[in-house]
């Protein structure tokens, strides 16, 4: 399963409500201001720090350059452009997005 989260965790709870219900093994990608959390400061406060261990993180790379965040990915998240957010989703052909 992947799950796609668009909002950053400071407007909206879809983060911490996709953590909660998010399986072992599932894949995790941020975009748009969902990728406030994928910096060290977001992971840690948007609980993202802790399903690093579960869950396998990536964030679109250039929503993450368009907001200057790039040089502060937090360890474990794995940046995607365009084709590589193609190849998750067609990879895992179940997805949930969360708004």
């Amino acid at each position: 399963m992947l799950h796609i989260v668009v909002k950053s965790p400071a407007q909206t709870r879809t983060l911490e409500s996709c953590l909660r219900l998010a399986q072992d093994g599932h894949a995790l990608l941020l975009i748009e201001d969902g990728v406030y959390a994928a910096t060290q400061a977001g992971a840690a406060a948007s609980g993202l720090a802790g399903a690093l261990a579960r869950l396998k993180v990536y964030a679109l790379k250039p929503d993450l350059d368009a907001r200057g965040m790039t040089a502060s990915l937090a360890a474990g998240v794995e940046t995607v452009d365009y084709a590589g957010f193609v190849d998750l989703v067609a990879a895992h052909p179940n997805n949930q997005t969360w708004l």
